[in-house]
Order: C-alpha cells, then sequence, then structure tokens
C-alpha cells in the first residue's frame, strides 16, 4: 500500500501526469505489476492499484467507481473515501461529494482518529449542494472535535461566502489563524478565502495584503497547483475590480510555467492560462492553445472530453477578453454557462466565470449584451442578497440603462 499512497497522493495533487512524466508513468507501471504478481495481496488493494491505472490515464469516472466499490465491503477505508471524494471534486459532481462521505459517515464512530475529519469533508459537500445550514453545523461539530482541521474551516469559508457574510468571514478566520494555518495544504487557499470577503467589501488594500504576503509567497514556494490556481483567480478578480497588478503577473507566471502542457484538469489549465495573458506572454498563450489542441486531438479520458466540450472555448473567450474583443467573448462564454461545473472546483471557485461574463458583457459593445448583464446581475442578486459587489457591478451595469 505504500506505492498505492505515494503515487495516489502524487495523482490526486494534480501536479503530475504520466502523459508527459515517463518516471512517473514507471512508477504507475511498477506499482501495477507488482500488485499483480503478488498473491498476497487482498481484493481491495489490488483494486487501490486499478482505480489509480485508471485515474493515471484519465479515467476519474471509472477509477471514482473502483474506490467506491472497496468502500462497499470497506466502508473505513479512509484512503479510497478521500481518493473518491477529491476526484468528484475534480469532476464537479457536488452530489457525490457529499453522497460519498453519507454512505460511510455511520461506520465511523466518535473514538474513530478520522472522525471529526470525516465530518469536515462531509461539510464540504453539504455546502456544495447549497446545504448551508446542515454544512454549517457539521463544519461547527467537526471543529470541536479538531479545532485545527482546515478541512472544516474551509467549510466555514464557503458557508460564509456563499451566504453573504463577509464580515463574519473576516472574524472567524483571523480567530482561528493558528489553527488551520499550520496545514500546509490548505493555508493558502483558506487565505483566499479572506482575500475573497475583503474583494466584495471593497477593500482591495485587504485583498492585497493577503496576496503579497500570504497567496503569491505560498503559490512560489509550494509549487503546488491548488495554489497556482489561487493566486491567479484572486490577482484576475482584483484586475477586473480595476486594480492593477503591476509586475506581479511576472512572478506568478515563472511559477505556473512548468505546467503549461500538463493538462491534467481543465479547471487548472485555464487559470494556468490567466497568468500567461496577465504577463503578456503571447508566446506562451499560443504554446498553451497549441498544447490544448494536441490534448483534444490524441488523448483521452474525462477531462480531455470536458476540454473539448468546454475548456477549449473558455480559453478562447479569455483570450478574446484579453485582446479587448468582449463581445466575443460573451457569445463564446454565455452558451457554456451550465457546463462549466465538469471542468471541476468549488461554486466559490467557478464564480470567477460568473463575474468574467458579466464584466465582459458590460464591457462589450453591444447594448444586447448590456442587457445580459442586467440580467445576470438579477439573477446573481436573487442567490445572495448581501453582495456589495453585486451592488457596484448593477450600478455600473445600469449606467448603461440608455441601451
Amino acid at each position: 500500500m505504500g506505492h498505492v499512497i505515494k503515487n495516489g497522493l502524487d495523482l490526486v495533487g494534480s501536479g503530475r501526469t504520466t502523459r508527459l512524466d515517463k518516471e512517473f508513468e514507471g512508477d504507475i507501471d511498477r506499482m501495477v505489476k507488482l500488485a499483480n504478481s503478488q498473491t498476497s495481496l487482498s481484493s481491495s488493494e489490488k483494486k487501490h492499484t486499478q482505480a489509480l491505472k485508471l485515474f493515471a490515464d484519465g479515467h476519474m469516472v471509472p477509477a471514482t467507481r473502483v474506490w467506491e466499490d472497496i468502500l462497499v465491503e470497506h466502508p473505513l477505508d479512509t484512503l479510497a473515501l478521500k481518493f473518491a471524494h477529491d476526484s468528484y471534486f475534480y469532476l464537479g459532481f457536488s452530489s457525490q461529494i457529499r453522497d460519498s462521505i453519507a454512505r460511510v459517515l455511520p461506520h465511523y464512530k466518535p473514538a474513530n482518529p478520522f472522525y471529526g475529519y470525516i465530518l469536515g469533508m462531509y461539510s464540504f459537500g453539504l455546502e456544495e449542494t447549497n446545504l448551508y445550514d446542515k454544512a454549517e453545523k457539521m463544519a461547527r461539530k467537526g471543529l470541536e472535535i479538531n479545532p485545527s482541521d482546515a478541512w472544516s474551516t474551509h467549510t466555514m469559508c464557503h458557508v460564509m461566502e456563499m451566504t453573504g457574510r463577509q464580515d463574519e468571514g473576516i472574524t472567524f478566520l483571523d480567530k482561528t489563524v493558528n489553527d488551520w494555518e499550520p496545514c500546509g495544504m490548505l493555508a493558502c487557499h483558506n487565505f483566499w478565502h479572506w482575500a475573497l470577503y475583503y474583494i466584495e467589501k471593497g477593500d482591495y488594500q485587504g485583498a492585497l495584503n493577503i496576496l503579497d504576503s500570504q497567496v503569491k509567497l505560498r503559490a512560489g514556494k509550494s509549487g503546488a497547483l491548488l495554489d497556482m490556481v489561487d493566486v491567479c483567480s484572486l490577482m484576475f478578480r482584483l484586475e477586473m475590480e480595476g486594480v492593477n497588478m503591476g509586475d506581479r503577473w511576472e512572478e506568478v507566471f515563472e511559477i505556473c510555467r512548468p505546467h503549461l502542457d500538463d493538462h491534467i484538469l481543465v479547471f487548472n489549465d485555464v487559470h494556468l492560462l490567466l497568468a500567461c495573458l496577465g504577463a503578456n506572454k503571447g508566446d506562451a498563450v499560443k504554446q498553451m492553445m497549441d498544447s490544448i489542441e494536441n490534448f483534444i486531438r490524441n488523448a483521452k479520458g474525462d477531462h480531455h472530453d470536458v476540454m473539448e466540450d468546454v475548456g477549449k472555448k473558455m480559453c478562447e473567450a479569455f483570450i478574446a477578453y484579453n485582446n479587448g474583443d468582449f463581445a466575443i467573448a460573451v457569445d463564446l462564454l454565455n452558451p457554456l454557462r451550465y457546463r462549466i461545473i465538469n471542468i471541476g472546483g468549488s461554486h466559490a471557485q467557478r464564480d470567477l466565470f460568473n463575474l468574467f461574463l458579466i464584466q465582459a458583457a458590460i464591457k462589450s459593445p453591444k447594448a444586447l449584451h448590456h442587457k445580459l448583464a442586467r440580467s445576470l446581475l438579477t439573477e446573481r442578486k436573487a442567490l445572495k442578497e448581501c453582495a456589495p459587489m453585486t451592488d457596484r457591478l448593477i450600478a455600473r451595469a445600469m449606467s448603461l440603462h440608455a441601451d
């Protein structure tokens, strides 16, 4: 199982791909051969290697089925649970994020050392399916057991983001920072959430302080894709609010550069493209788009299909926006709105694309797009009433009333 843990963490971390990394491909193949050659392995151990091989080959959905088979027989197999849970996140399968935990939760008793953490995982699935009250209750219960559980803290961040409780979110993270900050895997992301509260409030300096002292710094040190996504997302959101990023994009581009051809997750690719555009690296933009075309032609798997269906067009929309072709950006992205969930990530993370579409529609020269912006903002306000950023955007959109 040592090979399963090591290779599984590399795969689920979304920073290595057997498609480009031959050493990693060899690691996966050796793991599979070793499992097949040993008669002493249990059925579940062999299934673990099968699932990782499927994941490595780009077949995430079949991999989750194998992990779920393990959990039917061994509901306390926390490794299978975690790998399935994370895969559902990468696939944008919100209900499965929730239900994968719900099916096994009764088997975890309070004496189990993982119990509190499982509550945290369940709370996130509840939040991603809009069950905010129940999600918060579950997350708080998890934090009562493990105050340092960054995942339960993470759910609290989401709940407060989605319910418009910016001041409460800032206070919560500030008071608990010494509990969750040591968790290296999620600390950067929780700081990202902290900065989002400031952007919503229009306190751009507050967001910049977190960007420079935490998010950008951590992304540079860790080299983790989740952290790279966070810094790209945060900087682009600030730019859409009119904040000049100066030379920050140059630094972030250098962090992202090694992964431009990975194409492990469409979600990652779109954010990496933002670094290329922000740093004004035309050659890198062309490299990415050529690489995406090659990936669509020659690769296979779940995210290959998503890239072909929505990912490439999303990238083209951002390129059009960067070129000042706002109407083209709207026409590319608007038809994809309800399929963007397939690229993975959370509702809060994918909100970048909602905001992007609204900004592009406001900036478009087309009167129809101005009306679309107002319509989208009406929809947005209905979902989250306490949203100062939405109010600011509504004021901008209404200034185009002559249309």
